[in-house]
């Protein structure tokens, strides 16, 4: 394989460069390897190198579970240091990019992006039986990433044990290149052989099964070693960068039927297309282990380490001898052990090389696999950091392989880790990571690689013994208590089931409690996690879903399990409030964070009456382990409480909030507000402050200058005058409401206010609340005073919006229980649900009628409501308030089926706890059938009943010795039962109790007719959520006369897991200075940012991630804009790639990564591929939503114009007349996308002569444009040109037409007609402004004008009207939501406002949007356009 691959521990190395933005993972080349399992322990893992934090086999698929793959000179696959610690020439911590601000000036930018410079050289290797080749490295590479380099490619990568010699040397494999002597440009490395130990022969042999295996998608299917499936070279029939340009004529642009506008069809099938390029025939029969293993003693004094036995294609039995020398074949048989070499003796190092002499089929075959396995893109191959589980399998073979039956069953039933010598100590290793130093960025890129590394080997161990425990395959530590009451311990992990252990929750919701506890305190370990304090320390936690059972996984703290937990816990109560203890040391570390997470330190009253302090929620333990370390627990209440759902007596709500249905009773009592909640309602309150004391302190400063007769300075921005009456009263919701009963104006802080909210009014009032008080003036005082009494403040003399996490908790008793204090601190938490309710649920309304956010599915709508802190609870009032705006139906069509879904899951887990194994696939084919079929009785399998009733008779038998067995002991037949009219039942039930929403509905077909949801959404979001895997296979789900499921189409059951997500802060930093570049107009400094920004989450994350994906398709557009078209299309073929693997090949992210490909393939003049790829596109936003979407217009849209571009009038025509409907329905009939689509459509029908039809589509067009822009707009005119082009060939199409009635000879007198397909760049413009993509030329007056409206507008949000658009600089998906999922952050780009220049109104209008931003950088002005599939920011020439 040509180039190398630049590996360290699964992931590229680095390479920063001032002149050089690609990083190692951009070469297609490159190979970066799989994402496994560790073989050490925690002082390994931290060690002055970092090395040993993992083992990884070369081909992407696969792990070591022994230990690394090079020969005897340590582990192998470290992560180098150099590769982070390289970073640090020329960098210090002045520099440091983290600690700047990315919204200061660009003067101070400048020294935030450190580039270190880094020397490329070749040198030549020279392995054995091969010529020597040459290699391109960096000097900071480490010598293993050379070990792994050979170990892929393709001539060498069936060595494993070996090492690298230079002049006789051997190298380290943990030094960096630069720091070897006489390693200079053109040196000669050898390879060399080295003897194999039993550990390193069995790692040569898991290596060869892994290249056996490299194209076999099992793993993918079956969820296994990261590996996850991608589609998108099946798609384009092979690699885009190598495919040869297809003439319009000898293309099939023709879509398949169900992709059509207006099909009801929605086949399974095409969601994982088959690829025939993948099929290969196998290499070998069987490989395995021999039955004569271990080597008896005297046959180890010979050197022999281990048996294999193999049949070859032609069906020849070998037993072969692995000893140090490498491998021969022997004499034994399967009755006769007989170790002697066989007559032909072939020793070979390597298993390849003796197969290949011992089997001509063998090495036939390998060559070919070896060949296919190399043009197989790398991030086809590279392992993802946490495992993807698809919810569709095809039907797969399942054949013999050692190997896995080795993982499942050696070492007590697979349910231990293979490690040599002991279990890996996860505490210490999650804890000793946190504790590198991180002072600079070499370090803390260091420490954030080994954080995440851990993390991500955490959640596969956690989630892998979660599933053992539910499956019965772990003893429990108190066998003889109630199953539901057991706890367990595997790896040194502690499990515990989501039941109400000893009534524990049962004032709380009892069982409902004990489910949602675990979700809630994961919440709190996510947010003292992102505090990062130094010194305390959380458990690692993951929550998995399996089965319908909740687990809870946790690290164990050093020494907890050998006390008693009233002697462990030094901060916090046990017993909700009864017995309360505190620790100076833990008030020291929680007062420190209770700052950040806006959490309010009150005092408490213990069983002695004494005083006592918190800086937490009373349930918050903080235990000091055997390790000295300080490690808090029970965060499930770090954020107060939610009393909208938890009514109370002394709280006296307001009318509007009573209006809509508030308070509520809930399932449980632990309903808390999101941590986005809590910021967004602090910083309205915030800037609330800021604007009630500005407004003051400028009338105090007027007066005083009126005094001394100068003339006032007036502060900018704003519509406040002195003569305008002063802001008192109370906040409610988010407004300041006069003493008179009005509104002051003030709502959110999020430009919606009249009042003062320039940069100066902020650094007065910050002056003078930072300033000392008793130095200020009592009338500047009584400003502060007023300000923060108007606001809610908990203190008079600054801002102070804190919450008491505890102030509505049962049995806490609080030292002044009936102080004015306790008051404001119960009035904050009622306003904060208030401003949920109040402010954010419109604003979230606003925003999706402005189309800036836009739902694709479930997933997307519950993160657009998350990232503004509402909880999923409040999806019931979201869906009543839908119903009345008929432009947001498909927002409510996916509200709905979301509250189905979510309903369904909580029926999920109760049905399926207690379902015996052996019933599993029946009991859940039968809840589909109930849940989305037609059929009205389906039944379930008559052989699950049978064996049921078998069991019985056992259990039985048995007696009460069942009592203290499995989880699973519960006998539960209730599923039998079921039928859909009880299951639609129990969906309405849950729906109305828990959401508040009425379906009305009595079954799956009742609510298709009434909210227009699919069957086949309804169905893939219900096997998402709840992890099932079915059958791939179209699904006859209207059939009235038979089940559409059966035990069959269950292929599988797979967790859910929730987690921390470890963040690449510097790499944020970079990203969000690069954004703000962009959004000044500095678009190549921008674009250098961004690609350092990738550098560096390369480095944490490795090469496969989320936030990865995103910087790839930031980085493929600004190449698209900046004319590198190509680049952009190896960037974004990239990002699809990644999409796929980490998302999902459904996911709304990956619709929106192959549009972008689809544009930049065109723009490469790959016709062909940009049709397919939006047909894919298409596919999957059926499946996900169906036709009523925004995003349909906007793919149909493309559609139709590519279609139009290759001639394809007719099909073109029924594409544009969908996209044309569907932009009337949601965006009104005088958008001006309608105007777009209506000069498509009349485009095509010139084209197909229908000159009448095109006339009265462009006369729509017309009358818009002149409507919006005026009569004089550029726009106006080009429309009036083409109607008078228009009539001029539907005049003289209907003089030839009389003609021919007449029978007339004068045919040729007329003007032939002028029908010309459009040319493609014409085309490709169109497809630009459908894109959000304009470019418009202007002069530099105009460029200097624009620069200065937009450093005069930066950083404020204006007062917009409804004809306004508020636009987002989106950077991971189409909605808000994902921007929150994805940890790069976004910025808002500026918004003008009605006094915008009219040239940057009205050219943001004729690119069919509305008033936009307008960037500019040399010479361009870029425009924002709402039309574009991912809301990005585009460049306008």
């Amino acid at each position: 394989m040509a180039g190398k691959v630049s590996i360290e521990n699964d992931r590229p190395v680095v390479q920063l460069s001032k002149n050089k933005t690609e990083h190692s993972m951009a070469d297609d080349q490159q190979t970066p390897l799989v994402n496994g399992e560790h073989d050490t322990d925690a002082a390994s893992v931290i060690s002055s190198s970092l090395s040993s934090i993992e083992s990884t086999s070369p081909n992407g698929k696969g792990v070591d579970l022994e230990g690394c793959s090079a020969s005897g000179n340590g582990d192998s696959n470290a992560p180098s240091e150099g590769a982070v610690a390289r970073l640090a020439d020329g960098a210090s911590s002045e520099a440091d990019p983290s600690e700047a601000d990315p919204n200061a000036e660009d003067a101070s930018q400048q020294s935030e992006v450190i580039l270190i410079q880094d020397t490329g050289f070749t040198i030549r290797v020279a392995a054995p039986g091969l010529e020597p080749f040459d290699l391109q490295v960096s000097s900071m590479e480490l010598v293993q990433e050379i070990h792994q380099v050979l170990m892929d490619r393709e001539d060498t990568c069936h060595r494993t044990c070996f090492s690298l010699q230079l002049d006789g040397v051997q190298l380290d494999n943990f030094s960096e290149l630069k720091s070897i002597e006489g390693l200079t440009e053109g040196s000669l490395i050898r390879v060399v052989e080295e003897p194999y130990t039993a550990r390193e022969a069995r790692i040569h042999v898991r290596h060869i099964r892994d290249l056996l295996k490299s194209l076999d998608p099992a793993d993918s299917y079956n969820g296994q070693d990261g590996m996850s499936s991608s589609f998108l070279n099946t798609v384009t029939n092979g690699d885009i960068l190598e495919k040869k340009k297809v003439h319009a004529e000898s293309m099939d642009c023709t879509p398949p039927d169900y992709i059509l506008p207006d099909s009801k069809e929605r086949p399974l099938l095409p969601l994982h297309p088959i690829c025939k390029d993948n099929k290969v025939s196998p290499c070998l029969k069987v490989l395995t282990m021999s039955g004569w293993n271990p080597p008896p003693g005297p046959r180890k004094m010979h050197g022999d380490l281990l048996y294999l036995y193999v049949i070859t294609l032609e069906d020849k039995r070998y037993h072969l001898t692995a000893s140090t020398k490498g491998f021969y074949g022997n004499q034994s048989t399967e009755e006769v052990f007989n170790p002697k070499a066989a007559q032909q003796r072939h020793l070979s190092h390597s298993l390849i090389d003796l197969l290949s002499q011992i089997s001509p089929a063998f090495k036939k075959n390998f060559a070919t696999l070896q060949r296919k396995r190399v043009q197989r893109h790398p991030f086809e191959r590279v392992a993802t950091p946490y495992q993807l589980y698809s919810w569709v399998a095809p039907v797969m073979e399942h054949t013999i392989d050692s190997i896995r039956a080795e993982d499942a069953f050696s070492s007590k039933l697979g349910y231990e880790e293979h490690i040599p010598g002991q279990t890996r100590d996860w505490n210490e290793e999650l804890q000793t990571t946190k504790e590198l130093p991180r002072k600079n960025l070499p370090e803390r890129l260091l420490r954030e690689r080994a954080i995440f590394k851990v993390h991500s080997d955490f959640v596969a161990a956690a989630t892998r013994g979660a599933m053992a425990v539910i499956d019965g395959n772990v003893m429990a530590i108190n066998p003889g208590e109630d199953a539901k009451m057991q706890l367990f311990i595997w790896n040194n992990i502690f499990f515990s089931l989501g039941f109400d252990v000893k009534d524990h929750y049962k004032e709380l919701g009892g069982d409902a409690a004990a489910y949602v506890a675990p979700g809630n305190d994961l919440q709190g370990v996510k947010a003292y996690w992102s505090v990062d304090l130094e010194g305390l320390y959380t458990l690692g936690t993951v929550v998995i879903d399996y089965r319908g059972y909740r687990v809870t996984a946790q690290s164990i703290i050093p020494g907890i399990l050998e006390r008693e937990q009233e002697q462990s816990v030094v901060y916090g109560s046990i017993d909700f409030g009864k017995t309360v203890v505190a620790s100076d040391k833990y008030l020291e570390f929680l007062s420190q964070t209770a700052k950040l997470l806006k959490i309010k330190p009150h005092k408490v009253l213990n069983e002695k009456d004494d005083e006592v302090l918190l800086c937490s929620s009373i349930e918050c333990k903080g235990i000091v382990g055997n390790d000295q370390r300080h490690y808090i627990l029970d965060l499930l209440r770090t954020f107060p409480p939610d009393v909208n759902y938890l009514p109370v007596d002394d709280v006296v709500y307001s009318e509007e909030t009573k209006k809509m249905g508030y308070p509520r009773k809930h399932k449980h009592s632990l309903c808390c507000l999101r941590q986005e909640l809590v910021d967004a309602f602090v910083e309205a309150r915030y800037m609330l402050f800021i604007e009630h004391a500005a407004y003051h302190l400028q009338l105090l400063r007027n007066k005083r200058q009126e005094k001394a007769n100068t003339p006032p300075k007036e502060v900018e921005t704003g519509e406040a005058t002195a003569a305008d009456p002063p802001l008192q009263g109370v906040v409610c919701n988010g407004h300041v409401e006069a003493k008179d009963g009005s509104v002051g104006g003030l709502c959110n802080g999020h430009g919606e206010s009249d009042a003062l909210q320039s940069d100066d009014a902020k650094k007065m009032v910050e002056a003078v609340v930072e300033s000392d008080v008793e130095s200020l003036e009592d009338s500047t005082r009584d400003v502060v005073r007023k300000a923060a009494h108007a606001v809610g403040s908990l203190r008079d003399t600054e801002f102070d919006i804190r919450f008491n996490p505890d102030v509505f908790s049962s049995g806490i008793r609080f030292v002044d229980a009936d102080g004015e204090e306790l008051k404001r601190e119960k009035t904050l938490v009622k306003e904060a649900a208030e401003f949920l309710v109040g402010v954010q649920i419109p604003k979230m309304l606003r925003h999706c009628l402005e189309h800036s956010s836009s739902p694709i599915d479930g997933y997307t709508l519950s993160e657009a409501m998350h990232v503004r802190g509402i909880n999923m609870r409040y999806l019931g009032k979201i869906a009543e308030m839908l119903a009345e705006m008929p432009q947001l139906e498909y927002v409510h069509t996916i509200a709905v089926a979301e509250m189905i879904t979510r309903a369904m899951k909580h029926i999920f887990k109760t049905y399926m706890q207690g379902v015996e194994q052996l019933s599993l696939a029946a009991s859940v084919s039968h809840l589909l059938n109930c849940y989305v079929g037609a059929y009205a009785t389906p039944h379930a399998a008559d052989a699950a009943e049978e064996l049921l009733s078998r069991h019985s008779r056992k259990k039985n038998r048995r007696g009460l010795k069942n009592k203290r067995t499995s989880v699973l002991a519960a006998d539960n037949t209730d599923w039998v039962h079921m039928t859909p009219k009880s299951l639609w039942s129990d969906v309405v039930a849950e729906v109305r109790a828990y959401y508040g929403f009425e379906l009305g509905v009595d079954g799956v077909d009742g609510a298709v007719a009434r909210y227009g949801v699919q069957k086949i959404s309804l169905l893939r979001s219900l096997c998402v959520r709840c992890g099932v895997q079915i059958l791939l296979r179209d699904y006859n789900m209207e059939s009235r006369t038979r089940q559409a499921f059966g035990e069959d189409d269950i292929v599988n059951l797979f967790p859910v897991v929730k987690h921390v997500n470890p963040k690449a802060t510097d790499a944020h930093n970079f990203y969000s200075t690069g954004q703000v570049k962009i959004q000044r107009g500095f678009l190549k400094e921008g674009f250098e940012v961004i690609s350092e920004a990738l550098n560096l989450l390369n480095n944490v994350y490795g090469a496969m991630h989320p936030e990865i994906a995103t910087c790839l398709r930031l980085i493929a557009r600004l190449n698209y804009i900046m004319g590198e078209h190509a680049e952009a299309m190896v960037q974004q073929q990239k990002a699809v790639l990644m999409s796929e693997r980490v998302l999902g090949v459904d996911h709304p992210n990956t619709v929106t990564e192959y549009t972008h490909l689809a544009l930049y393939c065109f723009a490469n003049t790959d016709i062909s591929t940009a049709l397919k790829l939006l047909y894919r596109a298409r596919y999957l936003a059926l499946l996900l939503h169906g036709e009523n979407h925004p995003e349909v217009a906007l793919l149909d849209s493309n559609i139709g114009l590519i279609l139009h571009a290759v001639g394809q009038h007719d099909l073109a025509l029924r594409f544009l007349q969908k996209s044309l409907q569907l932009n009337t329905k949601y965006y009104g009939e005088d958008s001006m996308k309608v105007a777009v689509s209506f000069h498509l459509k009349a485009r095509v029908q010139s084209c197909l002569g229908d000159f009448r039809g095109a006339l009265q589509s462009e006369k729509e067009t017309f009358a818009i444009y002149k409507q919006q822009l005026g009569e004089e707009h550029d726009k106006t005119k080009e429309s009036s040109e083409c109607l008078k082009h228009l009539t001029q060939q539907a005049v003289v199409l209907q003089k030839k037409m009389n003609e021919i009635y007449k029978g007339g000879d004068k045919l040729n007198d007329f003007p032939p007609l002028q029908i010309s397909t459009p040319s493609m760049g014409s085309v490709l413009d169109l497809l630009n402004i459908i894109n959000g993509i304009l470019f418009v030329q202007i002069s530099p007056k105009e460029i200097e004008l624009f620069r200065r409206e937009l450093e005069r507008r930066q950083g404020l949000d204006i007062k917009s009207d409804c004809s306004q658009k508020e636009v987002e600089f989106q950077t991971t998906t189409k909605t808000d939501a994902a921007q929150t999922e994805s940890a790069v952050p976004s910025t808002e780009s500026s918004q003008l406002d009605s006094d915008a220049s009219p040239e940057a109104e009205a050219a943001d209008k004729a690119a069919g949007g509305d008033p936009a931003s307008l960037l500019v950088s040399d010479g361009l002005v870029q425009t924002q356009a709402a039309v574009a599939p991912s809301g990005v920011e585009e460049v306008a020439r």
